[in-house]
């Protein structure tokens, strides 16, 4: 069973910059995909960013582009979000996911593909 673990969550303000970390155990990520998700109160879980294993591409969701980074080390089995310029708008519950390993190409570019997740990490950002 892959479990993921989240950490670095806490509160900020406008502006500020945060780095969330995850530690993925019971298996390697070097051959899965793997991102991050959040959920904000009352809204469903929305996708953010995600690494590619192949290659190192990345996707963002259009809302946090130019000021979050995914990135991730094989090595260690850990993936990082760095969040810059922070906005009260990005509040949420952040949650790490993973495909399966292996997963397609196509399969990075599907947000039902990250079917492993952790308990998330609470970011709290006040204006």
């Amino acid at each position: 069973q892959v479990q993921l673990v989240e950490s670095g969550g806490g509160s900020a303000q406008t502006g500020d910059s945060l780095k969330l970390f995850c530690r993925v155990s019971e298996g390697s990520i070097s051959l899965r995909h793997t991102g991050w998700f959040r959920q904000r109160v009352g809204k469903e879980r929305e996708f953010v960013g995600a690494v590619r294993y192949t290659g190192g591409d990345r996707r963002y969701a259009e809302s946090v582009k130019g000021r979050f980074t995914v990135s991730r080390d094989g090595g260690k089995g850990e993936v990082y979000l760095q969040m810059n310029n922070l906005k009260p708008e990005d509040t949420a519950v952040y949650y790490c996911a993973a495909t399966r390993e292996r997963a397609t190409n196509g399969a990075f570019h599907s947000d039902r593909a990250y079917i492993y997740s952790g308990q998330g990490t609470q970011v709290t950002v006040s204006s």
